[in-house]
């Protein structure tokens, strides 16, 4: 099984080093041959499935990380809800190498998702599961627990105003990426007229800044007519688009 590394650093070594990512948000009924297409013809570096806005079945989603594994793809994972922070080690479990946890407010749910997501000593991960990504090479726990710490990709999403003011306290160790929610980021802009974070490329920036010194990544999803350029001007290192 492919090791979804590049020049011997894996993708979350790669995140936090800066190098710029698309993304391309898929179901996952995908086929091998579509998913290849598409990765080809869009330019994709990785896959992101959302089963937040989307109909999710866990045996559908094992399968699919298998075979985008298979291929040498790294797949995000978003969650439903945000209290489904205690799930997030049985969704690792079904062979996603990394989780994205929506609308977060709260350090708690920061702290709980690391607890969850990483095996002891950083958390508290049950051990087991089959369909784990990397696991059918490393049978031993100690090292499969090494290297999901050092693999695995926790993003934590911001899609209000006082969660992009309160980025350096969401940014806990554990936690790879800062993600935007950008639609509901507007929404709730729209409620805030006073506040000096007027739009979203506002609140994208204030993170980068609040993020300098550090190794973490900003996401945002690509909405039309924003480039990607557009968006790693400001900063932005992820960006995850849509199907055309």
């Amino acid at each position: 099984m492919p090791d979804l590394s590049s020049n011997g650093l894996s993708m979350k070594e790669r995140f936090h080093s800066g190098e710029q990512f698309v993304a391309v948000s898929l179901t996952a009924d995908k086929t091998q041959d579509e998913v290849a297409s598409i990765m080809e013809k869009g330019n994709y570096d990785f896959i992101f499935i959302d089963s937040q806005h989307a109909a999710y079945n866990e045996e559908r989603l094992a399968g699919f990380c298998a075979m985008a594994a298979e291929m040498g793809i790294h797949v995000q994972f978003r969650v439903k809800h945000t209290r489904n922070t205690y799930l997030v080690g049985n969704y690792m479990d079904l062979g996603p190498a990394g989780v994205e946890i929506p609308q977060v407010e709260l350090e708690s749910t920061v702290e709980e998702t690391i607890q969850n997501f990483y095996y002891p000593p950083l958390g508290i991960r049950s051990w087991g599961g089959k369909a784990r990504l990397g696991i059918k090479t490393r049978n031993d726990r100690s090292e499969y627990s090494k290297w999901w710490t050092d693999h695995g990709v926790v993003w934590i999403q911001l899609e209000s105003v006082n969660a992009v003011k309160n980025a350096k306290k969401l940014l806990k160790s554990g936690v790879d990426c800062l993600s935007f929610g950008p639609n509901d980021l507007m929404f709730d802009l729209e409620t805030n007229s006073n506040s000096h974070l007027k739009t979203v490329d506002d609140c994208l920036k204030h993170v980068v800044k609040q993020l300098q010194g550090t190794n973490t990544a900003v996401c945002t999803r690509l909405l039309p007519p924003t480039s990607r350029q557009h968006l790693f001007d400001l900063g932005v290192s992820i960006i995850v688009e849509n199907l055309p």
